[in-house]
């Protein structure tokens, strides 16, 4: 059986135990043996303790010195002998000094296995590959230059518990997931989203520190405090898990808040070849070879105003009404007069509609892309480098949804706009659209010789714009406020879970409709208008004869 350091024991047979997320506890494979998730962060804490025992009784055998930089604040440990007199991330000469042994040194490392001659001619075959690019030409330059750090990181590993919430509708949802030996970058002055493009590492290679590993290459002290790492470690989180939240909330705006309090964190170094000059950045994953360059120039992202889109969304709704209407014959005057009308009740909808969206204010976002190769990865074989055909991919457990029912929180299966509820709300806006053409239809015997559209024109100059605004501010709060609740049995089964309706009948509420019905001013106010709408029907029913 495998024994990797990230796993968790099973106490009684001494197994891997997996997480469950709906039980929220980790189950032995083998016995059966449970472990709560106390106990599990115990394990990885007595852990932690005894191997950095093991690393200060080490170090006592190597003589090692620091170098701290005194522009960028890096903070970097190697051999005596080791020649550096420079910073690597920002190019500032170094202050060395006898290395002292601090508790900011991971018990933990995956090992390097590319060396740097096989890292630099990867940085040269992504240079070859991509000719076109501004940063291939500038790179090559800079491949001599190329050095190899064991960088710091935080390894995550555990249940995470999320709060989801759409950025347009207030309601908020529950869910756990479990982040699979996520790592966090711990460095201050790296680019965080350069690092991330060389991920993922096969975590099946962590192994415990020892100070031999530093021979020949260079390790970078963690200098960003917890809450800074607590935020990062949050933000990467919620990121990782964004297409899965946004899979089943059906959209890809989604406020994501990360709880990692339960999960294992064990500091780790990680393998890295790294350049850095001029604002050119790159990296080189030093376990499976995997390359990411920094673009030389900002990217820049708009984000518009709300009402800004209605009327953009207005423009061009008008502009393929009025093109139509030529296309099929209308003259131009007539086109631009229908044109303008609907545009009115067209920009009402959409502001309406776009409304509920108003943090989304104009800004500028922004930010460098990074190109990397892709999901190559490289082994060792017969002493050579050889490209591997298994992609290494980082793995996510599928989000549970829970959801309190019956004072008890129960996992759930949420469903949104589903093509049921979509076809209920278009019938719904139909039959109050066309309510008297239908009720006229019903009195003349369905005589669509008789029926005379005129008689409802009060009720389509009403209905027309309202309709669709009382269906965006309300009927998407109905599908979005109200998703349809499954709860997952334990058998796997699915049943829908009704929650009670807040309409209640009461002595109160009959009271208020008998006086709307038969209490003056309201009274008149409903026969008077009652009487109008039935007109309408008698009229669209038999016509103005």
């Amino acid at each position: 059986m495998d024994n990797r350091i990230t796993d968790i024991r099973c106490p009684v047979c001494g197994g891997p135990a997996q997480f469950d997320i709906v039980r929220q506890q980790y189950l032995c494979r083998y016995c059966g043996g449970q472990v709560s998730i106390d106990e599990a962060l115990q394990q990885k804490h007595g852990f932690r303790e005894m191997q950095q025992k093991k690393i200060n009784d080490s170090l006592k055998s190597y003589d090692l010195m620091q170098a701290s930089c005194p522009s960028c604040g890096a903070n970097l440990v190697f051999e005596e002998n080791e020649a550096m007199a420079t910073c690597a991330f920002c190019g500032s000469a170094l202050v060395r000094k006898k290395y002292l042994h601090d508790e900011r040194l991971p018990e933990c490392v995956v090992p390097f296995r590319v060396t740097e001659s096989e890292a630099k001619e990867l940085l040269s075959q992504w240079c070859a590959e991509n000719r076109n690019r501004r940063e291939a030409g500038k790179l090559e330059e800079l491949i001599p230059e190329l050095k190899g750090f064991y960088l710091p990181y935080e390894m995550i590993r555990g249940p995470v518990h999320m709060r989801v919430a759409r950025i347009d509708r207030g309601s908020r949802y529950d869910c756990e997931g479990f982040v699979s030996d996520e790592f966090v970058n711990r460095s201050e002055q790296l680019d965080n989203l350069l690092l991330d493009g060389m991920e993922p590492f096969d975590i099946g290679q962590l192994q415990e520190f020892d100070p031999a590993f530093i021979a020949g290459h260079r390790v970078k002290i963690s200098d960003i405090t917890d809450s800074e790492m607590e935020k990062r470690a949050e933000s990467e989180t919620a990121q990782t898990y964004a297409p899965s939240l946004a899979k089943v909330m059906q959209t890809r705006e989604l406020e994501t808040d990360a709880d990692l309090s339960s999960a294992v964190r064990l500091p780790a170094l990680l393998p890295v070849y790294y350049v850095s000059k001029d604002g050119m950045m790159a990296a080189v994953n030093g376990q499976t070879g995997k390359v990411s360059v920094r673009a030389l120039r900002d990217s820049h992202y708009y984000f518009l105003p709300w009402w800004f889109k209605a009327i953009l969304a207005t423009l061009a709704f008008s502009a393929v009404l009025f093109f139509s209407m030529r296309l099929f014959g209308a003259d131009s005057s007539s086109a631009l007069f229908i044109t303008g009308l609907t545009a009115i009740i067209f920009i009402i909808v959409t502001l309406c509609l776009y409304s509920d969206t108003t943090r989304n204010k104009f800004s500028v976002v922004s930010g460098r892309k990074v190109f990397t190769s892709e999901g190559k990865t490289f082994r060792r074989e017969h002493g050579l480098l050889v490209l591997d055909d298994s992609i290494l991919e980082r793995k996510v457990e599928e989000p549970v949804f829970f959801r309190k029912i019956k004072d008890a929180w129960k996992p759930v299966v949420l469903r949104f706009a589903t093509p049921g509820r979509i076809l209920k709300m278009v019938s719904l806006t139909l039959t109050a659209l066309f309510l008297p053409v239908i009720l006229a239809l019903l009195i003349n015997g369905f005589d669509f010789e008789k029926l005379t559209l005129g008689g409802s024109a009060v009720w389509f100059c009403i209905a027309v714009p309202t309709v669709p605004i009382y269906l965006l501010k309300f009927g998407i709060v109905e599908l979005y406020d109200r998703p349809l609740v499954y709860e997952k049995k334990e058998n796997g089964k699915l049943k829908r879970y009704r929650e009670r309706s807040g309409f209640r009948i009461t002595k109160e509420g009959i009271r208020e409709v008998l006086r709307v019905i038969f209490v003056p001013p309201a009274s008149l106010a409903f026969w008077f208008g009652l009487a109008c709408f039935l007109t309408m029907v008698y009229l669209t029913a038999f016509g103005f004869d």
